[in-house]
């Protein structure tokens, strides 16, 4: 199999044309999708809706709109320099330490703290399968072992392919039976009015006790700092940066019509992808204020999966509950996946950064991922046996990546500003949604620091 983090003249491909011919070039946003929805979705838009009702739908619906556009900045520049997301942190500008600069440290360690969220989705499956499956005494511990195995033997493979068909796959089925459990609860005493819809665009934050469980969900829901940096590896893998083929000194037309025909794939990748995570998030919301608000319940602990089946039984009847334990699985476990794939690519990048590795060689860069397949699964699951509450760890994971999404920002506006050839400049409209990016993170990390402080 060719190495997608080499551009060589052979690898050339021509921009697709046509819807068909376009479709059959996407996948890589559908990856990221599957990443978001487990951990930002299932469990964090929940847990705010059962906490604060309907007054927050805003915050939950910009917050997955507005973070596209540094999204695509990021993957327009991957595809038409071919470098990946640890390469232009290190270029920053800034202070180095060692042979890495500030940006890749920084997200080193930050990143690594995340091992809590992530510590949460492994719970969250072996606790939806514990109630599938009751093991006795021991079931968590011993579903939380066989999850983390499956997930090894499936990313330890390092290949793209599988990780993206189940990603697509398994995020059509949980949306479809979401979708109806959303539809079912209008014949039910927790039908949703208009008047409650209405009130979820009051712009409104809540109490001050729950500035961080806003700020967690607002870094998590939608792309998140981790994902942006991600989406650039499975753009490489799927081959765009490939297929445009080495940057010439001078741009020569032919590059150029390559490199935009290129981009713009990506770009209906990353907005069809974004409808999808917008709409699954939505729906995650609204079930848990109509169905856990209402009722003052709140997922928490080892309750957190049998409390959240609430919302489907309570809307689609006691028989659901099984059904929704089955999608909690897939839905979590796909994330699972597309977290540790994601994961094993970013720090065996930053280890090439810190030159512990030749991330380029496709053999160092292979094992790399392999070993780390092992180890962040380990991780996970001794933190998740530790703590034991899979929505904080999920809810604190996500304020963290609000530092992530500040050093993402930045990098955005190098990418555009700095770095980005005239040829292959955006439209104003994009760069006014680009800026209301910009502003909307840093006024979210700065108002929500201050109410949580000052309050």
């Amino acid at each position: 199999m060719p190495n997608p983090y080499e551009r060589t003249p052979e690898k050339i491909v021509a921009p697709p044309t046509g819807w068909l011919n376009t479709a059959k070039r996407l996948g890589p946003g559908f990856v990221l999708s599957a990443s978001i929805v487990g951990s930002g979705e299932l469990i964090a838009t929940t847990i705010f809706g059962a906490r604060v009702g309907f007054i927050c739908l805003w915050l939950i619906l910009f917050s997955c709109l507005v973070k596209v556009a540094i999204q695509i900045e990021f993957g327009r520049f991957t595809i038409y320099s071919g470098k990946t997301s640890m390469q232009a942190l290190d270029e920053l500008p800034g202070p180095r330490f060692g042979k890495a600069n500030w940006a890749v440290w920084s997200w080193f360690v930050t990143h690594s703290l995340k091992n809590l969220q992530v510590g949460g989705i492994i719970g969250g499956v072996a606790l939806a399968l514990s109630a599938l499956y009751d093991l006795g005494d021991n079931s968590n511990i011993i579903w939380t072992i066989v999850a983390a195995s499956l997930t090894i033997l499936v990313v330890s493979r390092g290949i793209y392919g599988p990780i993206e068909k189940w990603s697509i796959i398994m995020i059509g089925l949980f949306t479809i039976f979401t979708v109806v459990s959303l539809i079912s609860l209008q014949w039910t005493p927790f039908a949703i009015s208009g008047n409650e819809i209405a009130s979820g665009f009051g712009f409104e934050l809540p109490a001050s006790a729950l500035i961080l469980v806003a700020l967690g969900t607002f870094s998590i829901t939608g792309v998140g700092g981790d994902e942006v940096l991600a989406y650039n590896y499975w753009l490489i893998e799927k081959g765009y940066a490939s297929f445009t083929g080495p940057e010439p000194k001078t741009h020569s037309p032919e590059w150029l019509a390559r490199a935009k025909g290129w981009i713009r794939v990506m770009q209906l990748d990353a907005a069809l992808s974004m409808v999808c995570y917008t709409l699954v998030t939505a729906l995650f919301y609204l079930l848990g204020a109509a169905i856990l608000h209402s009722q003052k319940i709140v997922p928490e602990g080892n309750e957190l999966i049998t409390v959240l089946s609430k919302m489907y039984t309570d809307s689609l009847g006691p028989w659901a509950e099984k059904a929704f334990l089955i999608g909690a699985v897939v839905v979590l476990f796909s994330t699972l996946l597309a977290a540790l794939a994601a994961w094993t690519r970013l720090f065996s990048d930053a280890f090439g950064r810190f030159g512990w590795i030749n991330f380029n060689d496709e053999k160092q860069r292979r094992k790399s991922i392999a070993i780390l397949s092992v180890i962040f699964p380990i991780i996970w699951s001794i933190l998740y046996f530790q703590i034991g509450k899979p929505g904080f760890m999920v809810i604190i994971g996500g304020a963290l990546t609000m530092i992530i999404l500040l050093i993402v920002v930045f990098a955005a506006i190098i990418m555009r500003y700095k770095w980005l050839p005239q040829e292959l400049r955006p439209s104003r409209a994009f760069d006014l949604a680009l800026w209301l990016s910009i502003v909307a993170i840093v006024a979210a990390g700065i108002v929500s620091a201050t109410k949580y402080f000052v309050a």
